[in-house]
């Protein structure tokens, strides 16, 4: 774990309850939970995309508050992803919905949300900065709500550009574009246009690599489940693609699978699923794709640097800019 990570972990943890000092059993587990996605670390990079922008611009001093806070936020979402779809692992520990009652686990999520805005308020964040994090919370939302209701609707008519809209709003915003805003306006300078535009790619790329691991991954270096997205049924750009080139017969085979909720699915079902998407090219065909964003993403953003105060942070946030995508986990 790098300096940087260290220290935005220490910020989150810092504004947490300590369970020995709740005072009453309900409460140190309420302590404990709240910490239990934090305690396990991550790789932080949103947090440390905002701390290295801010100084790329010269002046970090109040760039933590952000950084801790777009942390939270990526912890209490992870919280309620994961309980709404019904995920067994996270950072390769069981979810938390897995460890405590689910209610207690969604809970939990509030909790570290209000946490997040209280770090804000009390470092008297910049109304821009706040207006930005509104902003995040807001696109994140209705990204989820594409994902969600796709898969209850059981729909499978979904096109690349359907995808494309979902994760631009559910992960792209606040993995490629809020980080570097966030990191200007806390330098109190207007962010440049060109992180809205290739941060949305570069985000975009991605999830789009994400969903590759999580069907071709190491488990131990992913950290979730191997091929969740199939028992969870999530609509990826992967599978639109598998269900464009197959027979009607395995299309209609793979849909019958993945309407099915997770405790119906069985393993042989998740398994032929999974080798006939691998045998597809359908992963290759993703992965060049998000590769081909990322580049044309990482150049426009590369300018966008050029001429900064401080070219070592330059430097940093560029190649963790470009670890976003590649990346074994």
């Amino acid at each position: 774990m790098n300096q940087l990570v260290e220290k935005i972990q220490r910020a989150i943890l810092e504004v947490l309850p300590h369970p020995e000092q709740a005072g009453r059993p309900e409460l140190d587990q309420y302590a404990r939970m709240l910490r239990e996605y934090p305690r396990r670390g991550g790789k932080m990079l949103r947090g440390q995309l905002v701390i290295l922008t801010a100084r790329a611009y010269g002046d970090d001093t109040a760039a933590l508050p952000a950084a801790a806070a777009i942390e939270l936020f990526q912890n209490w979402v992870l919280i309620h992803d994961d309980i709404e779809d019904d995920s067994e692992e996270r950072r390769g520990e069981p979810a938390l919905h897995r460890l405590f009652p689910m209610p207690l686990a969604l809970n939990a999520g509030d909790g570290l949300h209000a946490a997040m805005w209280r770090v804000l308020v009390e470092a008297g964040a910049r109304r821009k900065v706040l207006e930005e994090f509104t902003r995040l919370v807001e696109t994140t939302a209705s990204g989820q709500h594409l994902d969600l209701s796709w898969i209850l609707e059981g729909r499978f008519d979904l096109s690349v550009a359907d995808y494309l809209e979902m994760v631009e709003r559910k992960a792209a915003y606040y993995t490629g574009v809020a980080p570097l805003r966030l990191g200007a306006l806390s330098a109190g300078t207007l962010p440049h246009p060109t992180f809205s535009t290739a941060g949305l790619e570069l985000g975009t790329a991605f999830q789009i690599i994400d969903d590759v691991l999580n069907l071709e991954g190491d488990h131990g270096a992913y950290g979730k489940e191997i091929a969740g997205d199939l028992w969870e049924g999530k609509r990826t750009l992967i599978l639109i693609d598998f269900l464009s080139t197959a027979t009607a017969a395995d299309r209609a085979r793979a849909e019958e699978i993945l309407r099915k909720p997770r405790e119906r699915k069985t393993a042989a079902e998740v398994a032929w699923l999974h080798e006939s998407i691998l045998a597809s090219g359908a992963v290759q065909r993703t992965r060049q794709l998000a590769e081909e964003k990322a580049a044309a993403a990482l150049a426009e953003l590369e300018g966008a640097f050029t001429g900064l105060p401080d070219q070592e942070a330059v430097a940093a946030a560029i190649q963790l800019l470009r670890g976003l995508v590649e990346r074994d986990k």
